[in-house]
């Protein structure tokens, strides 16, 4: 199957560039292209797009908003949101996860990061895994989220009712491992652990992976730096 890509940013030179990379490979292609967030909206809508590489600072709508609107639609459900940023743009990585998206990718990864993130994202996965990524979500966590609205601890609708081995493989997937190295861990099957995944993803109406992350740092069954 081929992964059908937008590409939302400003900067018409880098979508160029992006283009021309996602195109070369034979599993994906670009779809649309968006200058800010209310085309990138429009144009997933219409080209029924797979994931959206999505930057956060865009004319008008921004890319956190675009990816609160495109997660909020269900006609929309299964698409995949990927933010790019840089360093220098941290504190809205949350605010990012919160809104919806799969992950977040600096803007200067490597190539093969680029088309890598995209098919993790295509697959479901949440791009969570480097240290440094987990180490922003629990320093923005830990400070409230750099915009007040979150608190750690906070009571996450669904939590209650988890099962024992839900909570225990919720706390795993929020340490970044996938689903063969939970599996691994608790010595049971990959098929058992994505089942388990799937009904903790549906009793806390998460999104993905990465949402999963975040109620568990939320609800405060991870805590920040542990």
């Amino acid at each position: 199957m081929t992964i059908r890509v937008v590409l939302a940013d400003d900067q018409a030179l880098l979508r160029s560039a992006f283009r021309v990379l996602v195109d070369s490979e034979p599993d994906m292609e670009v779809v649309g292209e968006a200058s800010d967030g209310a085309e990138a909206v429009a144009v997933t809508r219409r080209e029924s797009a797979d994931v959206v590489l999505m930057d956060i600072r865009m004319p008008g709508t921004d890319g956190i908003a675009a990816t609160r609107e495109i997660s909020a639609d269900a006609s929309l459900e299964e698409v995949k949101v990927v933010i790019l940023t840089t360093f220098e743009q941290d504190e809205y990585v949350l605010q990012s996860l919160r809104a919806g998206a799969s992950g977040f990718l600096g803007k200067g990864a490597e190539p093969g990061e680029l088309l890598t993130a995209i098919r993790i994202a295509a697959q479901g996965e949440a791009l969570l895994s480097p240290a440094a990524t987990k180490g922003l979500i629990t320093k923005f966590l830990s400070q409230g989220g750099g915009s007040g609205d979150v608190r750690e601890g906070q009571s996450v609708a669904g939590m209650d009712m988890l099962t024992v081995r839900e909570r225990e493989v919720l706390v795993l997937v929020a340490a970044g491992l996938s689903n063969d190295e939970i599996a691994k861990r608790l010595s049971v099957s990959p098929l058992t652990v994505k089942t388990h995944v799937n009904r903790t993803m549906s009793k806390l109406a998460a999104r993905d992976r990465a949402q999963l992350v975040v109620a568990a740092y939320e609800s405060g069954l991870v805590h920040p730096g542990s």
